[in-house]
């Protein structure tokens, strides 16, 4: 069967797909579900980390996310279809393939992310001994497995979203997520970037 094909028959045995944001931690997520959110589309989230220093427009989680690979039950995840979930890129794995998913994975320079995260760690009073080269070489692994899990399963559709292209261009990156999600306002998702937040650019 073509492509085509099977992304049509999966539509109609297993309903409207769920939106997942994916990405590394400090990749631009939570700015790709305000995207989402000022685009029209309705987001799934509990509201329990609030927005601090580190994500001042807030983080967009839901606990449950943090449950896929340890539990069987993600029958939540079905009311979710046609919301959007953000889902880290470690636990894309986890989601049932008796769903349909439009994933946007959102990619940054692993120097500024390794940057963000050690500066969110001290900012917490917090520490994690792994060494920066064995963490970038982590990072390397993990976003080759992504990029095949998504290659190769029928349930993903996904695209690429660069960080510091959606901050240099907003539009262009609002178009190119209506390519992926239908019935999005391309303008009002452009319009919630706020290139200030481009921080920690280079490791230190």
């Amino acid at each position: 069967m073509t492509l085509f094909v099977i992304r049509l028959w999966r539509q109609l045995r297993y309903g409207r797909p769920i939106v997942v944001v994916s990405g590394l931690p400090r990749s631009g997520t939570s700015m790709a579900m305000k995207m989402l959110e000022a685009g029209g589309m309705e987001i799934v989230t509990d509201g329990e980390r609030e927005a601090d220093e580190d994500n001042p427009r807030g983080y967009y989680e839901d606990e449950r996310v943090k449950d896929l690979a340890n539990t069987r039950d993600k029958t939540w995840l079905k009311a979710s279809r046609g919301r959007a979930v953000k889902v880290i890129s470690f636990l894309l794995k986890d989601l049932p393939p008796n769903l349909n998913y439009k994933v946007i994975l959102m990619r940054r320079d692993l120097a500024e992310v390794l940057a963000s995260q050690r500066k969110m760690l001290d900012r917490r009073g917090e520490s994690d001994e792994t060494p920066d080269d064995r963490m970038m070489e982590l990072w390397q692994d993990q976003l080759w497995r992504v990029n095949y899990l998504l290659r190769k399963s029928p349930q993903f559709e996904w695209i690429e979203i660069d960080y510091g292209e959606a901050l240099r261009d907003p539009a262009a990156a609002a178009t190119r997520i209506a390519s992926l999600v239908d019935g999005l306002d391309e303008r009002a998702m452009a319009s919630v970037v706020d290139p200030a937040l481009y921080r920690n650019r280079a490791a230190p």
